[in-house]
């Protein structure tokens, strides 16, 4: 299979750059900078990219590379930090220039260059550096410049090593996915063939074999990721595995009959319901600090699954909807990369003493829209008979609706929620039902990507009926976006937002105002707690 390895060089955009070649339809994984020649040749790679970085080539503690990856004939592309190490490896100086590019610059041709091919001479591109190459390594041509940077691009044609100081990977570059082309499918000669169809039946033999006659237990949650590891494994093993639903009373309007009923008609598994909701109502009473609801949650969870997987008898393996940017952003566990951990991984298991199993993780090198199919291809959960309302469920945290209610979670709050939330994605259903019409794209340029109801922990005086009230308002958080790393607010037309509105304080009893969240992220998030 043809494979793009990315050195991971500690940058923001290291995902991004996994991303945008799979977008394109060839396979990429991401591995750590200073990975051994012979180990990235032993991946057998068809091209490699030098991510960017925070660091300076010559502080002391700078990400290196394997001077090797040089000499393995495979043609390689360097962004930002990574045109700046291949230089200074290639025998280039690297310099601190006083003044930085950070955000749009313009950069200007040159001199002839396969990587820019088909784009325009004078285009805008995305900076975000301080140092830069003073002088290139012998072979090496000056393709492009900027009036503060003169190396914005260059390249050995030579010996298909290319390099720019922006970032092609962006949307910000007008043509970074020209250039990309440019390089997969006129330098490298690669065929954009890859997708998440060709892996399943891969993906099947692989569980099977390691699997072989034991048993497997999956803590199912509903959401789209532990849903499609579902379906994989039922596909797979069929009965060796147990699928196990705590229901906490979190979750959203009749989202545990709907998970039932998917795993109970459709799939070939041992499902277990359990009823949870009067425990974990109890652990909440009078708990208003959020981080300290997703601990008594997350903690309360795993003691009802353990009691589960351990009268279940047998299980040698615990299978995880686990995907490739929890690895990443818990500091590369399974890359073994050089970026931050941006946040503990949220499938981490505190087994009980004396408890473990082995860990089966099939979507662990697969992005969040690969596995719901944000783009045009085909998704793996539908491929494996997952209907669309699984599929194409909203995000939803692990806690639930508990860090949507600001305050203490109480069954009044809760079944407020509940009641409103329900008409925000029915409306909104509608409205993102419409635009795909319009324009056959799932996420087209104003449908939502995630939308909710919020209940904050105060009261508004209004008339109703021609008396005074003092009751509760809804907030209500649309967003849009492409990747889940920033994000905008929906623009949702008037009439939209005002039948929300309507419906709500309509409908939903002890509700009398609805207010609309205008932040992006940042500086905002898109949850609230």
């Amino acid at each position: 299979m043809q494979k793009v390895i990315v050195l991971d060089f500690g940058a923001q955009y290291g995902q991004l750059i996994a991303r945008r070649v799979r977008d394109l339809r060839v396979y990429s994984e991401i591995m750590p900078c200073d990975a051994p020649a012979s180990e990235i040749a032993a991946a057998e790679p068809s091209a490699i990219i030098l991510s960017g970085g925070p660091a300076s080539v010559y502080a002391e503690d700078a990400p290196e590379l394997d001077p090797g990856i040089f000499d393995l004939d495979l043609p390689i592309l360097g962004f930002c930090y990574g045109q700046q190490i291949m230089a200074k490896t290639l025998g280039g100086v690297v310099g601190h220039t006083e003044v930085g590019e950070y955000g749009p610059a313009t950069i200007s041709r040159v001199s002839p260059s396969r990587l820019l091919d088909g784009t325009p001479d004078e285009q805008t591109v995305w900076m975000s550096h301080r140092d830069s190459v003073a002088k290139v390594p012998d072979g090496f041509t000056i393709t492009a410049s900027t009036s503060v940077c003169p190396v914005a691009s260059m390249e050995c044609a030579e010996r298909n090593l290319y390099a720019t100081q922006f970032h092609p990977e962006v949307r910000h570059t007008t043509y970074g996915t020209q250039m990309l082309s440019n390089f997969l499918f006129g330098i490298c000669g690669l065929e954009p063939s890859w997708s998440m169809d060709n892996l399943i039946d891969s993906l099947v033999d692989e569980v099977r074999a390691k699997v072989g006659g034991d048993r497997v237990i999956l803590g199912l949650s509903g959401g789209v990721d532990s849903s499609v590891v579902g379906a994989l494994l039922s596909r797979a093993i069929g009965k060796q595995l147990t699928c196990v639903f705590v229901n906490h009373g979190l979750l959203r309007k009749n989202e545990p009959e709907e998970v039932e009923e998917v795993f109970t008609k459709q799939f070939d598994v041992d499902f277990v319901h359990v009823h949870a909701e009067e425990r974990y109502a109890k652990l909440l009473a009078g708990i208003t600090d959020p981080e300290q609801k997703r601990k008594i949650i997350g903690t309360q969870f795993w003691e009802e699954f353990f009691a589960v997987a351990q009268q279940t008898g047998g299980v040698k393996f615990l299978a995880q909807g686990t995907i490739y940017p929890d690895i990443i952003e818990s500091g590369a566990r399974k890359t073994g990369g050089k970026a931050s951990t941006i946040k503990s991984h949220h499938n981490l298991i505190p087994f009980p003493e004396g408890v473990s199993f082995d860990l089966i993780e099939p979507l662990d090198h697969f992005f969040k829209d690969e596995v719901r199919a944000l783009g045009t291809a085909r998704a793996l959960g539908t491929a494996l008979g997952l209907p669309d309302h699984i599929v194409w469920r909203q995000p939803f945290p692990g806690p639930g609706l508990a860090i949507r209610i600001i305050g203490d979670v109480t069954p009044e709050k809760l079944e407020i929620l509940k009641n409103a939330d329900a008409i925000v994605r029915e409306e909104l259903d509608a409205y993102n039902a419409r635009l795909f019409e319009e324009t056959g794209e799932r996420n087209s340029e104003h449908s939502c990507w995630q939308y909710f109801a919020v209940l904050p922990d105060i009261k508004s005086v209004g008339v109703m009926g021609d008396e005074r009230t003092y009751q509760r308002p809804v907030i209500v958080r649309a967003v849009e976006s492409t990747d889940a790393m920033t994000a905008d607010w929906a623009k949702l037309p008037y009439d939209v937002l005002g039948k929300i509105s309507s419906r709500i304080v309509a409908e939903v009893p002890g509700v009398n105002r609805v207010v609309y969240d205008c932040t992006p992220k940042p500086p905002g998030t898109v949850e609230w707690e």
